[in-house]
């Protein structure tokens, strides 16, 4: 069902609109289930009613986490507001509650043992996503046009929600990056010569041909190997996998033993939030950096920082 007509068609409107590659393959994951689950009815001759129930399926059955069923109706109300042009109006549908729990968070001198077993391109990785808050895909697909030395800042392109941010670039990585920038450029050089370069988004591509030869445009951290680009086909270099450092991490908390805490890479952003607020840092100035919608979401990390966010101490310090 992959390639069948009908998905064909709902891809090529994602891809119109501009949406990202992940949102695409997510969209198009949730609405063959969707149609799976309804026998392969097609969408049109369905409705609200059948949306209900597979979400309803998703909770009670396959006990999906609440965000998953959020993702899920998403690609569906796509579908059929977008799409389909058939409104699927108020679905009168109740999400399970989702309850609140607090993220984990690294010491700054945990985040050092993590990072002292490492070297080179993961250690550098880590560090910025330690020191500017970034998430690991967003760091990944850093272009050397992103990092400014002068300003001491980076350029979050397309993050979360379709959103550009600048984030805070820290002076103690400056010759590493430095030095991953050279090494970047010389790859690229050597794949210029056989015709190829990094990837460059499609409608770019086209508006600017000679992109892949500009330093700019190359990948701060880029694959090891060669690919096709799965939207044009063309023969490029893409940016490393998140697999990668996944994997490198792994070892390195092992290595440092720090076997009580679940360590991600999404961890190392939580305790960039952390720090920055346990330093006393406005929260609106952590919520840009963050790239946050809504400061409700920033929020969170007052409560993982208790007595010591904003000076606050137990009124029983006063008695004892």
């Amino acid at each position: 069902m992959a390639s069948s007509p009908f998905l064909n068609e709902v891809r090529t409107s994602i891809r119109i609109r501009g949406m990202s590659l992940r949102t695409e393959k997510t969209y198009i994951y949730w609405i063959r289930n969707f149609i799976r689950f309804n026998k392969c009815r097609h969408p049109s001759e369905m409705g609200a009613a059948e949306v209900v129930n597979f979400l309803g399926y998703l909770a009670s059955e396959r006990n999906v986490a609440v965000n998953t069923q959020r993702i899920a109706l998403n690609a569906i109300a796509y579908l059929y507001n977008q799409f389909l042009k058939q409104p699927l109006g108020d679905l009168e549908f109740k999400y399970a509650s989702k309850p609140q729990r607090l993220p984990e968070v690294l010491m700054a001198p945990e985040v050092a043992s993590i990072l002292k077993e490492m070297s080179g391109r993961d250690k550098l990785i880590f560090s910025i996503l330690y020191g500017s808050g970034l998430r690991i895909t967003e760091c990944l697909r850093l272009r050397v046009k992103d990092i400014d030395f002068t300003r001491g800042s980076i350029t979050v392109r397309d993050g979360k929600g379709a959103k550009d941010r600048v984030t805070i670039f820290s002076p103690s990585i400056y010759e590493s990056t430095r030095n991953i920038i050279s090494d970047a450029i010389e790859l690229q050089v050597r794949d210029n010569k056989e015709g190829v370069g990094p990837s460059i988004p499609g409608v770019l591509a086209k508006k600017y041909p000679s992109a892949y030869r500009q330093p700019a445009w190359m990948f701060l951290f880029p694959s090891n190997n060669l690919c096709h680009h799965p939207i044009t086909g063309v023969l490029c270099r893409h940016h490393l996998h998140d697999s990668v450092p996944r994997k490198v991490l792994k070892k390195a908390v092992t290595a440092a033993k720090l076997l009580n805490k679940r360590v991600s890479c999404h961890t190392f952003r939580h305790s960039f939030a952390t720090e920055l607020l346990r330093n006393g840092r406005d929260i609106r100035t952590v919520q840009e950096l963050l790239g946050h919608s809504d400061v409700s979401t920033t929020q969170i990390y007052t409560h993982v920082l208790g007595q010591h966010f904003a000076g606050l101490t137990s009124p029983l310090d006063a008695i004892t």
